[in-house]
């Protein structure tokens, strides 16, 4: 299967490209600046990666992006990018929840050895609130069992089946989490959603008929917004030059 995948969501950039040849998976992985910065680095990194895989776009099986919640500018350039690569290759998009992708990252990275488990993943969404979300793996296989949503640190419930918490606001918001003290010694697994995470959740995902059309791929707002920054405003901008630039490269 030949894959390409990156999430902007948050401050870093994560892109991985994988190909089959003769029945063995090779990856080629990048990271960088995310967020508001992802607009000037994605699509010449994707395409260096693609070159170093001697990969063309319409070779891909699906191209997979981290479609949020996360920093809204770099989920709106991810988007953008996805839909752009994919409307000239003529293949589908696989978007991925990001905090599922953090779930993976950190079974991967501390409880590969486990049957099953429930991760409860903890992104810092700034202005004083997480993102959160939870999801149980059993055989490779993943549940959702609460939803994306918003929480103040002094708000967060843990329900005790969680087997582990992962994230990355384990020292931005220390003793303001009370609700960890009801977990006591579940492991607690620095993460974030990666490029190869993506890549291990990909064949699962697209088996259950996830993967949509470029037009229908969507990123996952959380939080309400009634205005935008002049950030946001410029970074919309470099989204649709992005989409553009995409477009023309896959057709290349």
């Amino acid at each position: 299967m030949n894959l390409l995948a990156f999430d902007t969501s948050t401050d870093v950039m994560s892109i991985a490209v994988a190909r089959t040849v003769d029945g063995s998976v090779q990856q080629w992985q990048h990271e960088g600046a995310g967020g508001a910065q992802a607009s000037t680095g994605l699509i010449a990194a994707i395409l260096e990666l693609m070159q170093q895989a001697d990969l063309k776009f319409d070779a891909l099986d699906a191209i997979c992006f981290g479609s949020g919640p996360g920093s809204f500018t770099g989920l709106r350039t991810a988007c953008s990018v996805a839909q752009g690569l994919a409307f000239g290759a003529n293949v589908p998009v696989l978007p991925v929840a990001s905090l599922l992708a953090v779930a993976e990252e950190a079974r991967c990275a501390a409880l590969a050895d486990e049957p099953r488990g429930e991760i409860t993943v903890l992104l810092d969404a700034r202005m004083d609130e997480m993102y959160t979300a939870s999801y149980a793996f059993e055989g490779g296989r993943w549940t959702e069992v609460q939803g994306s949503h918003l929480v103040r640190p002094e708000e967060l419930q843990v329900t005790p089946a969680a087997t582990a918490l992962a994230g990355n606001v384990f020292t931005v918001y220390g003793e303001r989490l009370p609700g960890l003290a009801a977990v006591g010694g579940v492991p607690r697994i620095t993460a974030l959603p990666s490029a190869s995470a993506l890549l291990r959740l990909a064949p699962g995902l697209l088996a259950q008929g996830r993967a949509v059309p470029a037009a229908q791929a969507l990123p996952i707002y959380i939080r309400d917004k009634v205005a935008k920054t002049t950030e946001e405003r410029a970074a919309e901008k470099a989204a649709a030059q992005a989409l553009l630039l995409a477009q023309a490269a896959a057709a290349d």
